[in-house]
């Protein structure tokens, strides 16, 4: 991954009241989490389909996740690059933030999730 799409931040900063990778490293704590940070409606089904409608309904969400070396770590690598299809259909400002120690991990997923 030569540069991030423009809808994503990578920073090695501290991201204040944000998603926490590492408290997502399942779909089902990511799905949880999601509902929490993004304000989703009840409604919301917790899968990638309901993800990508809910989004659709919402006015500019924005999604920071720290310690996004982790996340979703514990599922098939393919369940990441369908968060970030979902983020980039709707181009989603979105914020991973990593450890700068973390950040090659954070980069390698990333490059191995986009297209």
């Amino acid at each position: 991954m030569t540069s991030p799409p423009h809808w994503l931040t990578l920073t090695s900063d501290p991201v204040p009241g944000a998603v926490d990778g590492h408290a997502c490293r399942t779909r089902a704590a990511f799905f949880h989490e999601a509902a929490r940070a993004l304000d989703l409606p009840d409604y919301f089904g917790h899968n990638w389909d309901a993800l990508l409608d809910c989004l659709r309904d919402l006015d500019q969400p924005a999604l920071t996740v720290a310690r996004a070396d982790e996340l979703l770590a514990e599922e098939d690598p393919r369940d990441l690059a369908i968060l970030l299809e979902i983020l980039a259909e709707r181009e989603v400002p979105t914020t991973f933030a990593a450890a700068p120690e973390r950040m090659p991990v954070l980069r390698t997923r990333l490059a191995a999730a986009l297209p």
